[in-house]
């Protein structure tokens, strides 16, 4: 089986597909004007205490206040076996400086959740500075090693601090976790030495960006090829893979053609139906996934398929194909938080409970945790999905600009990638112009967010880039053609990108 990732930059975009035989698996994303905030250190202030609440809510320089939970200790580490000292909640009060670190991101009308109870995360090592922790990961299941590795993290640690052994540290030996949890307190001295002359507001330590993240926690497990679209990140890339045994640089591949990358191989369009509320089933049935503020809401549906014998049997086998391709969604578009879905009803107690067992036997392969609650009478399903980073309805769509926020629609930056694709194949096709029509709203986000100048100024450098915008068009609706003419005719109304 082929396993590979692809890793690119697209109009101040990241984006890292993981693909298995040229089927994606896994999908990651982060805009480049709201990069993921979790695991990002500020320095905030305390603006409110609500003693009701158990809460502090934080300034932080964020668009919202932060959330800080004052009664939740080291609950946030019981994901791991190990033992310590409970921490206390901070003696806070109005005015107060102190560092916190994000440990959800804000969504919709809520600002992030925060911890004053700092970690810094490596390959095989968890850093608690402030934390009287030691831990390991629950899937080192192997006695001896889990021995091996708490003993030697716990003569690591020094007084007051911790660490928690993650599941890539048990082939590592003791010279490997040495070095890394040296690296991890150089990290920690320097977020002191920022924080001291930090104004609030300011961020004192940020995560790794997309790729080295993905490197830091995903790679490994027979990756067979690294595919990067873009230098800059290829470079950085490569000297990671040069330290990871598992990988190498031989791996690591830059992706020169003329066609953007992910369209070459046949990624776009995957990626494309992950915009899509309806997802199709392999027999015939069929997905409907709705966000909402609170949970996301799944609804499984027979569709074109009749079945071959009674009609319970019909059902039962929709929702089983239906369960496994829920998991898959799940990893695919990064669904977190929690999930209800409307199972076809099915009245044998049975085929309740082996539907139950397939969704959580799927769910199982996913490394992100995932708690499944037995299916009601009503066979609906609840299950709840730690949330990581933003799903990949955050980057493809956004709030409606004419229905109050209550629909949506594409995200100025996924058109502006699709429109890129298309720019790129109509120069591979040997054209020497790209004619780009759309609605005037979407040629002014294009301008205003600026997502094609880095092309314009380096790879079309010596081709030529129009705009026509039209007032009566649909906000997504755009065209792209080349042209060879000497001179072009267009409209008064035609920009000249470069």
């Amino acid at each position: 089986m082929k396993k590979e990732w692809f890793f690119d930059r697209l109009c101040g975009a990241q984006v890292a597909v993981y693909a298995e035989d040229g089927k994606i698996a896994e999908a990651a994303f982060e805009r480049g004007n709201s990069a993921e905030l979790t695991g990002n250190i500020y320095k905030g202030r305390v603006c409110n205490l609500v003693p009701g609440m158990q809460a502090a809510f934080i300034t932080c320089g964020l668009e919202r206040n932060c959330y800080l939970p004052l009664g939740e200790g080291a609950a946030r580490f019981t994901a791991y076996d190990g033992a310590g000292n409970a921490v206390h909640a901070p003696e806070l009060k109005e005015g107060d400086e102190l560092l916190v670190q994000i440990v959800k991101p804000p969504r919709g009308n809520k600002g992030a959740k925060v911890t004053c109870d700092l970690s810094f995360v490596g390959k095989t090592l968890i850093y608690l500075p402030r934390t009287d922790f030691l831990g390991i990961s629950r899937k080192i299941t192997d006695i001896s090693a889990r021995e091996r590795l708490l003993k030697e993290a716990d003569k690591l640690r020094e007084e007051g601090a911790g660490f928690i052994v993650r599941t890539a540290a048990e082939e590592a030996d003791k010279r490997h976790l040495k070095i890394e949890s040296e690296y991890l307190r150089r990290v920690w001295r320097s977020v002191e030495k920022a924080a001291a002359s930090a104004q609030v507001g300011d961020v004192v330590y940020r995560e790794y960006d997309l790729p080295l993240k993905v490197m830091r926690d995903s790679l490994g497990g027979g990756v067979t090829r690294i595919y990067v679209g873009d230098k800059e990140t290829y470079d950085k890339v490569v000297q990671l893979a040069r330290l990871r045994p598992d990988l190498g640089e031989r791996k690591v591949t830059l992706y020169q053609g003329t066609r953007e990358m992910m369209r070459f191989f046949g990624i776009s369009e995957q990626l494309d139906r992950l915009a899509d509320r309806t997802v199709p089933l392999e027999n015939g049935g069929y997905l409907v996934i709705d966000k909402t503020e609170a949970m996301t809401v799944i609804d499984v549906n027979t569709g074109k398929f009749v079945g071959e014998r009674d009609l319970e049997s019909t059902v039962f086998e929709t929702n089983l194909t239906a369960a496994r391709e829920i998991a898959r969604q799940m990893r695919l578009r990064n669904i977190g938080g929690l999930v209800a879905v409307d199972f076809i009803d099915m009245a044998d107690e049975a085929h309740r409970a082996a539907v139950d067992e397939e969704l959580s036997r799927a769910l199982a392969l996913d490394r992100t945790k995932s708690r499944v609650s037995p299916m009601g009478d009503m066979c609906v399903t609840l299950f709840t999905r730690k949330r990581t980073n933003n799903d990949a309805a955050d980057f493809f769509l956004q709030p409606c600009r004419h229905c109050t926020g209550l629909g949506t629609v594409f995200s100025d930056v996924y058109l502006a990638i699709r429109i890129r694709c298309d720019v790129c194949d109509r120069f591979a096709d040997a054209y020497e112009s790209a004619v780009v029509e759309c609605s005037r709203a979407l040629a002014a986000a294009l301008l205003s967010g600026r997502y094609l100048t880095e092309e314009t100024r380096g790879i079309w450098a010596d081709k030529r880039v129009y705009l026509i915008p039209h007032d009566d068009w649909d906000y997504a609706k755009f065209t792209v053609r080349g042209d060879n003419a000497a001179v072009l005719t267009l409209p008064d109304t035609a920009l000249l990108l470069h």
